[in-house]
């Protein structure tokens, strides 16, 4: 453990956090810029105590846990984690399994955007957060429990051909990026045991799946325009964009149509209908 250096990593980051960027009130001037270390170990669940002994190079040695808390109360990225780690004498190591807290940032954005179907999904596409428009376009996600939200399963799975992907075009590109992108996942956490059991269910279950594993192919889609056939709007044809949620392995999923175009018309009218046509569907 390098305390001196571990104690001026801290103090860098603190105040290279803005109080509004942590989720905090700015409450007036402030003697120097970023966080005060009471917030720090305020939002760490740390005593301020334990904290500011780390940023005076006096503290013991902190835990994985006391770690990993600081790390996500100062929003670290995953190379400045990784050096906190290091700073800490710990090896940072590979998480056990996807991350399923969506950051509140995340969920803000989603809900601020009226106009784009929205969801964010972990590297196995389990469907973790979502705004109403989502819901409308696809389905109300928190009335489906457990393994019937992540759509991997549910493409490959799904009882009804024709809504196993929600009536969006690309289908058989969808299979082959998803298997891939499970394969990729199955790698990264070898040892998380729901990514292993959808693996073994879906070549059990599913001959598709289980031409398509053995592949071993990877791929990385971004964007691409998907016709939607819903069965309230009609059809209509919406961009798809992929993001990377930072510091997570998740991916934020963004639906979004042509200014102007009959598609804009129609999640306009989506997002005025809501839910109360999604009773018999899904």
């Amino acid at each position: 453990m390098d305390r001196h250096e571990l104690a001026q990593f801290l103090r860098v980051r603190r105040e290279r956090l803005a109080p509004a960027t942590a989720g905090l009130p700015v409450d007036g001037p402030r003697r120097t810029p970023g966080l005060r270390r009471e917030e720090v170990a305020r939002l760490a669940h740390i005593s301020t105590q334990h904290y500011t002994r780390l940023e005076q190079a006096r503290g013991s040695r902190p835990s994985r846990t006391v770690l990993q808390a600081i790390s996500r109360a100062l929003r670290l990225t995953d190379a400045e984690r990784a050096h906190l780690f290091t700073l800490a004498g710990e090896a940072l190591g590979t998480p056990p399994g996807p991350r399923a807290d969506v950051p509140d940032n995340v969920l803000e954005l989603i809900d601020r955007l009226p106009g784009t179907a929205a969801i964010v999904m972990d590297a196995k596409y389990d469907v973790l957060a979502w705004n109403p428009l989502a819901a409308a376009l696809f389905e109300d996600f928190s009335a489906s429990p457990g393994r019937t939200r992540n759509l991997i399963h549910r493409y490959f799975l799904h009882p009804d051909p024709a809504q196993r992907h929600y009536g969006m075009s690309h289908g058989e590109e969808f299979a082959r990026f998803a298997a891939g992108h499970l394969r990729a996942a199955a790698a990264r956490y070898p040892d998380d045991e729901p990514i292993r059991d959808l693996v073994r269910e879906l070549l059990r279950d599913s001959p598709e799946f289980a031409a398509l594993w053995p592949g071993h192919d990877v791929y990385d889609t971004k964007h691409l325009v998907k016709t939607v056939d819903h069965p309230v709007v009609g059809r209509m044809s919406l961009v798809c964009d992929v993001l990377t949620v930072p510091d997570r392995d998740q991916h934020l999923i963004l639906f979004t149509a042509e200014p102007g175009s009959p598609a804009e018309e129609s999640l306009r009218l989506l997002s005025v209908i809501g839910l109360q046509h999604m009773g018999a569907e899904g």
